[in-house]
């Protein structure tokens, strides 16, 4: 049986000011199997081709606790203690910092840890990793 899911990717913003983006990670949420995780890939390389002064280490320690929401590992945050539901709007909610997510897209799924992957591979790592 198929069920609906939620995804948004993942972006670095290195420069607000540029406006350029790079996919970083993916959020997938599925309510029916209660399921909600993401990934992550950091290019240091690429981003700096974006902007040679990102702070690669603070990027990576807000994905960390991105990730952290997601899964209810990360304590430090608190939206570990509500819903998965809420808990994916308050992560894929507009902001204006480093990272940012795209708009929210649906779909169907019987393996959610298989999109996922499908997904993490296709948006977000660089084409033919």
């Amino acid at each position: 049986m198929s069920h609906v899911f939620e995804y948004a990717l993942l972006r670095a913003i290195p420069r607000q000011d540029r406006g350029e983006a790079m996919n970083v990670g993916v959020l997938l949420y599925c309510a029916d199997l209660a399921y909600l995780r993401c990934r992550t890939h950091v290019d240091p390389d690429r981003l700096r081709a974006l902007d040679p002064d990102l702070d690669v280490d603070t990027l990576a320690a807000a994905l960390t606790l991105l990730c952290g929401a997601c899964d209810g590992s990360d304590k430090r945050t608190p939206v570990t203690g509500i819903s998965l539901g809420q808990r994916f709007r308050w992560l894929t909610a507009p902001r204006s910092t480093l990272v940012q997510t795209s708009p929210t897209h649906t779909g169907l799924t019987t393996d959610p840890d298989a999109d996922l992957e499908r997904l993490y591979q296709r948006l977000v790592l660089p084409v033919g990793a």
